[in-house]
């Protein structure tokens, strides 16, 4: 079976980790002075590198692979799991001078194995590191939390995810154009796995080695730029009819509609940055290129009814379409709000 590309190029040291930093110079100077911690919490959205960084702490502090055991709390999230490690810390390393226990997942152990596990926690043998790797801190037992020293991942920015996407690119020897892996990057949501998993679908469904925007954009479901800003314009002009068609063209090409309103979203928001800071030009020229960027900040200079209210009414339109029976409704209704403001 073939290696995904996330797993092939997952960072196999420090160096390699980007977006980290912070993270990163605290844990490369505790392996290197030995004042380390017994317990670890790693907290962040998904495919920051959690996993990835404390297999390599474990190995900056010189644990074998033998002496490595993951746990994904998920499907392992009952007290006769944690019984279970709890009774197996008490045994020595086959050949490192520590046992390192990485936990996934953790938010999803029961009540009563948290309960089960805090003295552990609090105790474990000087052997033991247990690092303990979660989306959703919020869900952790306070009494936990308290016990580790907590790091908090940072989604990679823009610039680091499109960077990462031409990488592979290049290295797997395809072709993919910049505004592709903007594209890609815009729509992973600072996942470095999802941006990989994206690049590889699209790999996958290419019958070449060079990866078209329009190959790009059909695997993502995304529609073409212009109908976004077909979208902004309409606005602009207070037609909501010519807004209403932008959607149907999209539709009648299979777009989806998650994925446009992400689009819209950004858009939107570099329209309210070039007007309000006109210092993150570079940021947004970076993030569309020089074309869009273009059309983007004719927009911000004469459509002073695109403004926050537009973009709030976009929000609330994204996080209803997930539920919506009628995946157009709520760009629609959207579209309505923001050309009729100025009526209500």
């Amino acid at each position: 079976m073939e290696t995904t590309l996330y797993r092939k190029y997952r960072p196999q040291n420090f160096k390699e980790i980007k977006g980290q930093e912070h993270i990163v110079s605290v844990l490369e100077n505790e392996a290197k002075t030995g004042k380390i911690s017994h317990a670890y919490l790693f907290s962040g959205s998904r495919g920051t590198g959690k996993t990835s960084v404390a297999r390599i702490f474990a190995k900056a502090l010189g644990v074998s692979s033998e002496d490595v055991y993951e746990m994904d709390a998920a499907s392992n999230r009952g007290i006769d799991e944690i019984r279970e490690i709890r009774d197996a810390v008490h045994t020595y390393p086959y050949s490192s001078k520590y046992k390192v226990y990485i936990m996934d997942e953790a938010h999803m152990l029961t009540k009563e194995a948290w309960n089960a596990f805090l003295k552990t926690l609090e105790e474990p043998p000087e052997h033991v590191i247990f690092i303990m790797a979660t989306t959703e801190q919020h869900k952790l037992p306070d009494t936990v939390v308290s016990r580790c020293e907590c790091f908090v991942f940072k989604k990679p920015t823009h610039q680091i995810l499109v960077e990462s996407i031409l990488m592979v690119a290049k290295e797997e020897k395809y072709e993919i154009e910049k505004k592709s892996a903007n594209l890609i990057a815009t729509l992973a949501d600072g996942s470095f796995r999802d941006a990989l998993s994206v690049l590889q679908k699209i790999i996958n469904s290419s019958k070449d080695k060079k990866l078209s925007h329009e190959e790009v954009q059909k695997v993502l479901g995304a529609p073409k730029e212009s109908y976004v800003l077909e979208i902004l314009d309409a606005i602009k002009d207070g037609s909501a009819e010519k807004g209403i068609g932008s959607i149907r063209k999209a539709s009648e090409e299979n777009a989806d509609m998650q994925v446009f309103l992400k689009m819209i979203l950004h858009s939107l928001r570099f329209v309210l940055l070039l007007r309000f800071a006109p210092d993150m030009k570079k940021l947004v020229i970076d993030e569309t290129g020089e074309e869009e960027f273009e059309k983007l900040a004719e927009i911000a200079k004469t459509a002073k009814n695109v403004n926050s209210k537009t973009l709030l009414a976009f929000l609330e339109a994204y996080s209803r379409q997930v539920y919506a029976t009628i995946p157009e409704l709520p760009i629609e209704l959207a579209i309505i709000d923001s050309c009729t403001f100025e009526n209500k």
